[in-house]
């Protein structure tokens, strides 16, 4: 057993977000299981840029309010206790609303050379408006 009483804090790369966002890495990949976890936190109005995952990805909100969007505009409004999976491959962004912030637990299982996220280009902010109006209006 290990017992972590906590973890650092550390702001990832800036490249890979906007706004202000945190990271507490709570397992990092390594064989043979793989497996990457971290608490991240985004606040109002930040948000990861496009992505995707080799193996997906599993989000478990822990708190507040957020956007997960995909690039056929499919975007789901979340709250603490929700939990949203991409698949292997999707296309993606998550991050908090324009006026609460969001907090969730991000875990990946990685490809053998990291975590397996290839990281694009940021949202733009026409299209975090256009996710914030088409699931009803910012905020709460």
């Amino acid at each position: 057993m290990e017992h972590l009483m906590s973890t650092p804090t550390v702001r990832p790369p800036a490249e890979r977000f906007t706004g202000d966002v945190y990271l507490n890495l709570l397992e990092a990949p390594a064989e043979p299981a793989r497996l990457a976890v971290g608490l991240v936190r985004f606040t109002p109005g930040a948000r990861t840029n496009w992505h995707s995952h080799a193996n997906g990805q599993t989000l478990c909100i822990t708190d507040g309010v957020g956007l997960v969007g995909t690039r056929d505009g499919d975007v789901v409004r979340v709250s603490a206790g929700e939990t949203v999976k991409c698949p292997a491959g999707e296309e993606h962004w998550h991050g908090a609303t324009d006026t609460t912030l969001m907090a969730h637990i991000a875990i990946v299982v990685g490809d053998g050379n990291g975590d397996g996220t290839t990281w694009l280009e940021p949202v733009s902010d026409e299209q975090y408006a256009a996710a914030l109006s088409g699931t009803g209006g910012t905020g709460n």
